[in-house]
C-alpha cells in the first residue's frame, strides 16, 4: 500500500507526485520542484509537436508519426468511414526499462 492507502497496482503517478519526488531527492523548494517538472515536460511537448524524437536513456523514445488516410469500418454498423490523415505519438521503451518493469536486472546501456 502506499501513503495514500491505495494499492501500488493502477496507480497514477501525477505531475504533483513528480515533483513531490523532486522535491525530496534533488532539494529544491516545492515551488521550484513542481516549476522545474513543468519545464521539462513543456520542453518535451515542443519537441514532440515539432515533429523531434524525444529520447530518454535508459527510459525510451517518445517518436511522433504520420499515418495516411485510409478507410474505416464502423464496427457496430459496419458502415465504411474515411479515417483522415493525423500524425500518433508512439513510446518505444528501452531495453532496461522493459527489464525493470519485468523485474529483471538489465545492464545500463546507452539505449
Amino acid at each position: 500500500m502506499t501513503k495514500s492507502g491505495r494499492s501500488a497496482v493502477g496507480r497514477t503517478v501525477t505531475r504533483a507526485d513528480l515533483a513531490e519526488a523532486v522535491y525530496q531527492r534533488v532539494g529544491l523548494s516545492r515551488s521550484e520542484s513542481a516549476q522545474l517538472v513543468e519545464m521539462v515536460l513543456s520542453e518535451m511537448a515542443d519537441a514532440l509537436s515539432r515533429g523531434e524524437v524525444v529520447k530518454l536513456s535508459s527510459f525510451g523514445s517518445f517518436v511522433v508519426r504520420s499515418k495516411g488516410e485510409r478507410v474505416g469500418r464502423n464496427p457496430k454498423t459496419g458502415v465504411e468511414v474515411p479515417i483522415t490523415p493525423r500524425r500518433v505519438m508512439v513510446f518505444k521503451p528501452s531495453n532496461i526499462l522493459k527489464g525493470r518493469v519485468n523485474g529483471q536486472v538489465v545492464e545500463d546501456e546507452d539505449d
